[in-house]
């Protein structure tokens, strides 16, 4: 019965991903793929207001399968430009600027699963900045793909440090349950619940806010809740957009 459940919860919903991935048209060149603007956001100076954005889009080549890509886009008050924050595995980690704010990653379109604008979202600038300042892997070399800390771990981090932004990423946001600060059992950014994380190859996170996920070797399975959906490894949301 559990070997049933696993394979209908888990290892399907990555077999259809992978059918989805290879047939799907995208530009598989990712050497030369497009990460032009998508115009999601309208050209900061026609928008004096502050601006908080999260984006998500596939990863590069055959990781596209199971796992996402996600920044964070932040605009002060009067700023002429968008400040785009990733984190990658060359050069310096925390990369800013590297692509356009609202740009294709290597050739996949992104989605939107986070914006704020005004002035609570001025409020909580300072605050991201802090955290992206602050945070722990900021080295050449810190950054590892599997099963952490990548862009998605440095993602949630922020996360967890600005809790007035009412987000949970994406299921396939893989590393984003990666212990950043080593602490493998921790409240979670709500305050709703726990999550524990058996050092991102394993988890468990239950929360009024974050849901029900469970993570097996990066392959996540959650129940929202609040927005009722169910999101599947691989295959991502299904229901009520979060």
């Amino acid at each position: 019965m559990l070997l049933t459940a696993f394979l209908v919860v888990f290892v399907l919903p990555l077999i259809l991903s992978a059918g989805l991935h290879f047939t799907g048209d995208y530009d598989r060149d990712w050497r030369n793929a497009d990460r032009s603007s998508t115009g999601l956001l309208k050209p900061a100076a026609e928008n004096p207001a502050a601006v908080i954005r999260i984006f998500a889009a596939r990863t590069v080549r055959w990781r596209g399968i199971f796992a996402s890509h996600c920044w964070i886009v932040i605009k002060a008050p009067g700023a002429a430009d968008y400040t785009r924050y990733d984190y990658t595995a060359w050069g310096e980690p925390i990369r800013v600027n590297g692509f356009a704010a609202d740009g294709r990653w290597f050739g996949r379109d992104p989605e939107l699963i986070y914006a704020l604008d005004g002035e609570a979202a001025a409020r909580l600038i300072p605050r991201i900045q802090a955290a992206i300042t602050n945070y722990a892997f900021s080295k050449q070399g810190d950054y590892r793909a599997w099963p952490g800390p990548n862009s998605n771990t440095f993602v949630a981090a922020i996360l967890d440090k600005v809790p007035e932004i009412d987000v949970t990423l994406p299921n396939v946001a893989i590393g984003k349950d990666y212990p950043y600060d080593g602490r493998w059992l921790r409240a979670t950014p709500s305050g709703t619940g726990f999550r524990l994380s058996l050092g991102g190859y394993g988890g468990l996170t239950l929360g009024l806010r974050e849901g029900l996920e469970i993570n097996v070797l990066g392959a996540v399975f959650g129940l929202d809740w609040r927005r009722p959906a169910v999101e599947l490894p691989g295959l991502g949301r299904f229901g009520m957009q979060g």
